[in-house]
């Protein structure tokens, strides 16, 4: 076995799962813009990856075994055994965990944007030779625009 403690192996598992969830559902929702798709990733890892603690009675009178699990996990399980002590312990957790995922989706938003822009307009906007330089690249290309248009060399494509 590749651990002599189940527990590690158990979070590793959750760990790889959860990012195939995470993964597979950015692929499902490409559809979407980049804002509403990033916030919409990082509220579903919040949630996937805020922890909570919880208890449970041991078969031993009067013992209990308590630890940290998913947030997620700690809140379905407490809505099945009826359990409100766990559930208003998880529910707030399980919240700001969303909360916090997806501000980091609009942070990644934010930083994609500006890198976008960036690289727009060549770099920083006062600089004298990145729009020197912007400028000597749009001739490049109507140069290279017209020679393809007078039967000039092709460059080959797949498709």
């Amino acid at each position: 076995m590749l651990f002599s403690d189940s527990l590690p192996q158990l979070w590793l598992t959750y760990a790889g799962l959860s990012l195939i969830v995470l993964v597979t559902g950015y692929l499902g929702i490409r559809a979407l813009p980049p804002l509403p798709r990033l916030m919409l990733l990082g509220l579903v890892a919040g949630c996937l990856w805020m922890v909570a603690p919880f208890t449970l009675p041991l078969l031993e009178p009067d013992q209990t075994y308590s630890g940290l699990a998913p947030a997620i996990v700690v809140l379905a399980i407490g809505v099945l055994q009826h359990d409100g002590g766990q559930v208003a312990g998880a529910l707030p957790l399980l919240l700001l965990g969303a909360a916090v995922g997806a501000g980091l989706g609009l942070l990644a938003w934010r930083q994609l944007r500006r890198r976008g822009d960036d690289d727009e307009s060549g770099g920083r906007s006062g600089d004298k030779r990145a729009s020197a330089r912007g400028a000597q690249d749009g001739a490049a290309s109507r140069r290279t625009q017209t020679h393809r248009r007078a039967g000039g060399r092709r460059e080959p494509t797949v498709g």
